[in-house]
């Protein structure tokens, strides 16, 4: 499966949206590192963001907002918040 920017993306919104847990978003990037192939052009970025993401479940890293925000970054996105009522 070729990952891009688009995928990861993609899965940390899913997380933010709480459509996927923590520890999914750290297995699939577990998963990712050992048997993704990345986007040629886009390798050396998505192999430090999924990295990241794949240690998101050791206390000593976690995955905080400002860390989600920042990997998108890298990947040329931004994040949003919407509220709206209940």
């Amino acid at each position: 499966m070729l990952i891009t920017k688009q995928t990861v993306a993609d899965k940390i919104a899913a997380y933010l949206r709480h459509e996927i847990s923590l520890a999914d978003l750290v297995d699939w990037a577990e998963q990712a590192v050992m048997d993704g192939e990345f986007a040629d052009d886009q390798a050396s970025t998505l192999s430090a963001v999924i990295s990241r993401i794949g240690v998101a479940d050791v206390r000593a890293f976690g995955l905080t907002w400002e860390d989600c925000e920042r990997l998108l970054g890298q990947l040329g996105y931004t994040a949003r918040v919407d509220i709206v009522a209940a």
